[in-house]
């Protein structure tokens, strides 16, 4: 099958088209194959060395620490708690800052991400710092999680993985269960208002799903499945209407396009 198709249109007149590849590991495929980045998908896979660390995480500092949050209240809240976990403060944070974003480093959609990576650092008796190298052992941790990829440094200063998308489905499939749970749990934590996969996870209960940088979705079904999403130019604004159509999520198949006034002027579908 060839990639989805997206369209967007102002008025009737066509104006871009985006192409979604898909594959699950229950044998669903749309276009290519394609190798890419796992980005902040690889976040919930990130978290297994704070979870391998202790035996009474809540909820909500397990589910901040997948997350790509946007500076929300329950957010903020949830960061610190992981903060306080590793007897840590926001300067510890080896993650930078974000333009137009409060708190400085706490503010960085990552801060959850990299709290929970010092506090399973506190919890296994590493080192807390240099925490973000790839020789330090949580990232070796890490990559033993992952698996065979072709590393590279994400936007937070991480570590990050190469592979096919079928290789993606297949690893979001190992997720243990707390780190589901929490995500299933507390999806508002995981993006916030208006994002992609807090917006999925609300639409379809049991689900779970996590958002990555240049149009990259990957998500587990109730039933197991493992997919992975990527529009080809990474457009997220593609993502949406390919959800839907895969999916049947109908609030996702036509997404609108508005002006500065707020008027729809167009669509993407």
């Amino acid at each position: 099958m060839d990639a989805i198709r997206v369209t967007v249109r102002r008025g009737s007149t066509v104006e871009a088209v985006h192409h979604v590849h898909v594959v699950s590991t229950d044998g669903h495929q749309a276009g290519d194959d394609l190798v890419c980045h796992l980005r902040s998908s690889m976040k919930p896979l990130q978290a297994v060395p704070l979870l391998e660390g202790y035996d009474d995480l809540p909820v909500e500092e397990l589910a901040i620490a997948c997350a790509s949050h946007q500076a929300e209240p329950a957010q903020l809240a949830a960061v610190r708690a992981l903060l306080a976990r590793a007897g840590a403060q926001v300067d510890d944070l080896e993650n930078g800052t974000q333009p137009g974003r409060p708190d400085g480093k706490l503010g960085h959609n990552c801060s959850g991400k990299h709290a929970g990576m010092l506090a399973a650092c506190v919890a296994h008796g590493w080192p807390p710092h240099p925490y973000r190298d790839p020789d330090h052992p949580l990232q070796r941790r890490i990559a033993a999680v992952v698996g065979p990829g072709v590393g590279a440094i994400d936007g937070c200063g991480v570590p990050t993985y190469a592979m096919p998308l079928s290789r993606m489905a297949e690893v979001f499939t190992t997720l243990p269960e707390p780190i589901v749970a929490a995500m299933r749990a507390r999806p508002e934590l995981i993006g916030g208002e208006g994002a992609d996969d807090t917006d999925f996870m609300q639409a379809l209960p049991g689900w779970v799903a996590k958002r990555g940088a240049e149009g990259l979705f990957t998500a587990l079904s109730p039933d197991g499945a493992g997919w992975a999403f990527k529009v080809e130019d990474g457009s997220t604004r593609a993502l949406r209407p390919a959800l839907g159509q895969v999916l049947g999520i109908d609030a996702f198949r036509t997404v609108e396009v508005t002006n500065s006034l707020d008027e729809v002027v167009g669509s993407i579908a």
